[in-house]
């Protein structure tokens, strides 16, 4: 029997081993799936020598960059992107890096194209926004990053004004605001700016209906939250998985 897991950091409320429990069930594939639920990333080593017959891993927060130098190889879009949230591990141990996860993204926002122009804010700097970002440049789209802190290329949010909402019509929230349990958080933009023209992308899928989804909706914003993503995402993972 083949073992698949999700690396993280407080994973109880993940979608992936119930999406690969029944994907095993469903398919009659005698492998198993669990979560590996560590404090740091020093931790990651014990995973790999002391869990038998493990073929793949998924990674998420906070571990897709913090992951990389335990690694062997590095796919080519994985070393762009600078992320990793799939791990092929060989007979022999070695892991070699992917990023699946702007294919996710960019197959799931296909729905919602096009938009009346390419452009995007990414909030947070995080491993995921890094994909968002590798996805948006293969679309076309022009995008800024904002985080807590302003940088030559970066804004921050107590510089997005009216002017700046109204030309970026995709907003993605990549930070973790907003997740279950603490689902009264959201990213502080000036949401009564947003218009009808306006996607809000969030990443997060649980709850289905984020805080910053909830305020796009009431100014008529088109929203989606990350649960499409992450199936493409996770299909894509156990076809690298299987490659």
């Amino acid at each position: 029997m083949s073992k698949f897991g999700l690396l993280g950091k407080n994973i109880g409320y993940s979608f992936s081993k119930s999406f690969f429990s029944e994907k095993f069930e469903k398919e009659n594939l005698p492998h198993s799936y669990e979560n590996f639920d560590i404090s740091s990333i020093e931790k990651f080593p014990n995973i790999i020598s002391k869990t038998p017959n493990l073929k793949g891993l998924s990674v998420t927060i906070p571990y897709k960059q913090q992951v990389i130098p335990f690694l062997d190889n590095l796919n080519e879009e994985a070393e762009i992107i600078g992320a990793v949230n799939t791990i092929k591990i060989s007979d022999e141990k070695k892991l070699t890096g992917y990023n699946t996860d702007h294919f996710g993204f960019q197959k799931s926002l296909k729905d919602f194209l096009p938009l009346q122009q390419k452009t995007a804010l990414i909030l947070g700097t995080g491993g995921a926004s890094k994909a968002i970002a590798y996805a948006l440049g293969n679309l076309g789209f022009d995008f800024k990053f904002v985080s807590r802190t302003a940088t030559l290329n970066m804004l921050d949010y107590s510089s997005l004004n009216q002017a700046i909402i109204e030309k970026h019509l995709l907003i993605i929230n990549c930070t973790p605001l907003g997740t279950y349990p603490n689902i009264e958080g959201c990213p502080n933009i000036p949401y009564q700016y947003l218009t009808k023209n306006h996607l809000l992308f969030d990443l997060i899928y649980n709850p289905s209906e984020t805080e910053f989804l909830k305020r796009g909706k009431s100014q008529g914003t088109k929203t989606s939250n990350g649960l499409k993503m992450l199936q493409h995402q996770a299909e894509r993972a156990w076809e690298v998985w299987n490659s």
